[in-house]
């Protein structure tokens, strides 16, 4: 704050001295040039030389003043709106559009650090000077003073009327720019699918209407911010016509003095760019103004996944992960919907592989993110080792459960920061230590032979290869390994697996499952299965059903006793056989123009 008062205050001292400059121009009319004296005239010149240096230094210090604070409160404000981001939950991301939240960060932001350094200074200082100027006008001559008085009021009604439709448009525009950018980000994530079913020209055809759209709206400001320069154009230049025509009748009765007249229209020459700002200045602040609100839209919104006030702590927990009566339903499910998780009980044993088989939609991934909070229960508890999840802080528990997902999501990062995510222990500044950079080696190794992603090492620059946007240079069983890797890693007490090997090939799934046995001998596991060799993983396996585990045993005891498990896992065979009929064996990917081929990559495919 010191720093913007600062710069404003330079900004009005400047327009301070700048009214100061007319005062000197009447001394110089009524006295050297109207006495003929030319010597007399140098020293005033010289105070006017002098004063027009200090208001540019003046100027040049202003900004000198605010470029840094301004930038360092826009930094500020998108950290804070990017930790706010990383600490909602998963509930508001289904809701918000990424484009939203980028254009938040990037664009708002700086918007309101342009108004902050330039808007708002300028702004203040504008408004006091014109305060002043006219006071000096109206000390001149009372009544030249009161006729530019006048004709400036239809200026505040016009603005009046102006910031309630300007706003308007204005929060409409940045809206629609957001929209615009989650078109593109869809777009360009999107492009293999778009080309493969020839849907380039309908998307083009789709953000074109968006665009459009935008176009309308920015002309529509655009007219409302026309209508308001025309009145701070014309008002004044009429007021200065009345004021010229009775100045110089006054001047002629011999009322004003040449001096004072030519002081006058100095003066009100200096008030013509702060009252010219005034249509600018409001629309930049309805702008900013705008920005600030779509900012807190997201720093204000309520976070239901929290930590606890008393959390509860476990260094070395036994890896016992329990369901007790949960129930669940997502926020926007309709009230004529039931709970998705309809009272589900179940216990995994410490050290125990539970598969977790069901029918498409019958709650296998949403129950899965419930072990780590990435939503909260509607109704009972998760618990591990008997304590519920939500007694513990996010951080504890998420190094005590890992997850590895489906549709495995990889970072612009290199292979190695990927899979060592969970291991912050292990990287960063840590590992220019050598025991620890030993100690990153081996876990990653392991990680790697584990997942099967040896791969990576056959990569341009090994392991340390950057894989590129979402890891989308790899193929889908490439990046499904990788993630694989990454939870295993973590070497957490409990290890969730939502179906992590459906993208890869049946020999190289059946390498990862002898390397897991190793892994899942002394780790408890929940495992999403759609396979039934995942499900030969498993010491025993759940059979969810209408939003409750109807049956929990062995495989083969299932198959003996459960109609529902037999038709469930004749319908995974039936899946599994199509895919094979319709699918090469071998898991390749399209050359990408992005990343250049792995090297090995056919050896390891021609080895799948």
């Amino acid at each position: 704050m010191p720093a913007f008062a600062g710069s404003m205050a330079a900004a009005l001292v400047a327009q301070l001295i700048a009214l100061t400059i007319p005062q000197v121009l009447q001394q110089i009319v009524d006295g050297p040039l109207a006495d003929g004296d030319a010597s007399a005239v140098v020293p005033l010149a010289m105070l006017v030389f002098g004063l027009g240096a200090a208001e540019a230094l003046l100027y040049a210090l202003r900004r000198w003043l605010v470029v840094g604070p301004g930038t360092k409160v826009e930094a500020r404000m998108r950290n804070a709106l990017y930790a706010k981001l990383q600490d909602l939950p998963v509930s508001f991301h289904d809701r918000w559009p990424s484009g939203q939240l980028l254009s938040r960060a990037v664009s708002d932001l700086g918007l309101i650090r342009r108004w902050l350094s330039f808007g708002l200074v300028l702004t203040g200082a504008n408004l006091v000077i014109i305060v002043v100027g006219v006071g000096i006008l109206m000390s001149m001559n009372w009544m030249l003073g009161l006729i530019f008085l006048v004709c400036s009021l239809p200026l505040w009604w016009a603005g009046w009327r102006f910031e309630g439709r300007y706003s308007e448009k204005s929060r409409l525009s940045q809206d629609q720019q957001g929209d615009l950018a989650t078109a593109v980000e869809e777009s360009v994530h999107g492009i293999r699918v778009l080309k493969a079913f020839g849907r380039g020209k309908h998307a083009l055809s789709s953000f074109r209407a968006q665009a459009e759209s935008l176009r309308r709206t920015e002309i529509e400001k655009a007219r409302l911010d026309a209508n308001i320069w025309v009145w701070i154009m014309v008002v004044p230049t009429v007021a200065l016509a009345l004021c010229l025509v009775v100045g110089i009748w006054l001047a002629a009765n011999g009322q004003l003095t040449v001096g004072e007249l030519v002081a006058f229209f100095a003066t009100a020459a200096v008030l013509a760019w702060p009252i010219e700002s005034i249509g600018f200045m409001l629309a930049f602040a309805l702008d900013a103004r705008t920005a600030t609100d779509r900012f807190f839209d997201i720093l204000d919104s309520e976070n239901t996944i929290v930590d606890p006030a008393e959390p509860r702590h476990d260094e070395r927990p036994r890896g016992e992960l329990a369901f007790s009566n949960v129930h669940f339903r997502y926020q926007d499910s309709p009230d004529r919907f039931g709970d998705l998780l309809d009272g589900v009980d179940l216990v995994v044993e410490p050290g125990e592989t539970m598969a977790l088989v069901g029918l498409t939609g019958s709650g296998k991934t949403t129950m899965t993110a419930l072990t780590t909070r990435l939503y909260d229960v509607t109704g009972g508890s998760v618990e591990l080792d008997g304590v519920d999840v939500r007694a513990f802080t996010r951080d504890e528990l998420r190094r005590h459960i890992a997850m590895a997902f489906e549709d495995a999501t990889l970072f612009s990062a290199s292979v190695r920061e990927n899979v060592l995510l969970g291991r912050p222990e292990l990287t960063g500044d840590a590992a220019t230590d050598p025991a620890v950079a030993a100690e990153a080696e081996r876990v990653l190794d392991e990680a790697l032979r584990i997942a099967q992603a040896g791969f990576a090492y056959d990569l341009p620059e090994g392991v340390d290869t950057k894989v590129g946007e979402e890891g989308m240079s790899l193929s889908g069983g490439q990046r499904q390994r990788l993630a694989l890797a990454r939870a295993v890693a973590a070497k957490p007490a409990v290890l969730v697996l939502d179906d992590p090997l459906s993208a890869l090939d049946v020999a190289t799934e059946a390498r990862v499952e002898a390397e897991l046995r190793s892994v899942l001998a002394d780790t408890t596991a929940l495992i999403v299965a759609h396979r039934p060799s995942t499900v030969m993983l498993a010491d025993r396996v759940a059979l969810l059903e209408a939003g409750r585990v109807t049956a929990v045993g062995t495989h083969s005891e299932l198959l003996r006793e459960s109609e529902h498990y037999r038709f469930v896992i004749s319908s995974f065979e039936d899946d599994e056989r199509r895919g094979v009929e319709t699918r090469p064996g071998l898991e390749t990917r399209p050359p990408s123009s992005g990343a250049p081929r792995p090297a090995g990559l056919e050896r390891e495919e021609a080895a799948s």
